[in-house]
């Protein structure tokens, strides 16, 4: 029996390859070209970056070196406004801010003016605004004169909430009510625990003028006593809340047909009502 034999094919010549290269080599190979690359990337990145930044910080530099000049002329502060002054004189405000002339708006700082113009005891608030290009504008909230304080026989201008707004020495005030008792050493010194009496003694005054006309008096001294004189009748206020002991006095006032209250008689009548749910009359001979 034949038997046939089949030729083996021949490979086509051409280069040999490697038949054991290692797979996992060659794209490790590819991974290091690829990191190197972009390593190349972004150190070029942040070198463009480093050049771009210096080179427009040298533009600045020459920016403000050569416009300086120009820059002060167009926002130098030519007008100073000032809004609200009624008790203090625009000069005196002017004054307070203590700006230079020549000095540019955005040289201006705002919070530092702010507290220089509110120093003065008549300033309660101050806003201070630029407004270009060559403004500065300054409006006032003004403490409002509220009561005379009497201490050691000077008289003295506060606002309602005991803040000292000048000295009147024997001068006196006859529209606002007088509040005495008052330490002059904490006053002078603006002693929270002062302002405090102070504001209460007012707070009473404006109770009692609502239904009382004519100058009210306020004995201060015990804090937890304020005394309050109007027409020639003396009212006694315990420390229970103000409001409501005269509101108690209120509703029985048409009844107490004793008192004088004409400022003229030579009784001195006297109600007290630091006594709970009750009012006690005393007539003075």
């Amino acid at each position: 029996m034949r038997f046939l034999k089949k030729k083996r094919q021949l490979s086509p010549e051409g280069p040999r390859k490697n038949q054991w290269k290692d797979p996992q080599g060659e794209r490790a190979a590819k991974e290091a070209v690829r990191t190197k690359t972009a390593r190349r990337k972004v150190l070029a990145r942040w070198v463009g970056l480093a050049t771009g930044t210096v080179f427009v910080a040298g533009l600045v530099v020459m920016g403000v070196r050569y416009s300086g000049p120009t820059l002060q002329a167009l926002l130098e502060i030519k007008t100073i406004t000032v809004e609200g002054d009624r008790h203090i004189e625009k000069q005196k405000v002017i004054e307070l801010a203590k700006v230079k002339p020549g000095t540019g708006l955005h040289h201006i700082v705002t919070r530092e003016i702010k507290e220089q113009v509110e120093s003065h005891p008549w300033i309660k608030e101050a806003e201070v605004t630029r407004v270009p290009f060559h403004e500065l504008r300054i409006a006032l909230v003004e403490r409002v004169p509220a009561a005379v304080i009497r201490a050691d026989s000077q008289n003295f201008l506060t606002d309602a909430e005991g803040h000292v707004l000048t000295r009147l020495g024997q001068t006196d005030e006859e529209a606002l009510p007088l509040v005495t008792g008052i330490d002059s050493k904490g006053l002078l010194e603006g002693a929270e625990s002062v302002r405090q009496v102070i504001a209460s003694g007012i707070g009473l005054a404006q109770l009692v003028g609502k239904t009382f006309e004519g100058r009210l008096q306020v004995n201060a001294e015990n804090p937890s006593n304020l005394v309050a004189l109007v027409q020639g009748v003396r009212f006694q206020f315990g420390e229970e809340a103000v409001g409501e002991q005269w509101e108690r006095f209120r509703r029985v006032k048409p009844t107490l047909r004793t008192l004088n209250f004409d400022g003229h008689g030579r009784r001195a009548n006297e109600v007290d009502l630091r006594y709970e749910n009750r009012i006690v009359v005393r007539e003075g001979g």
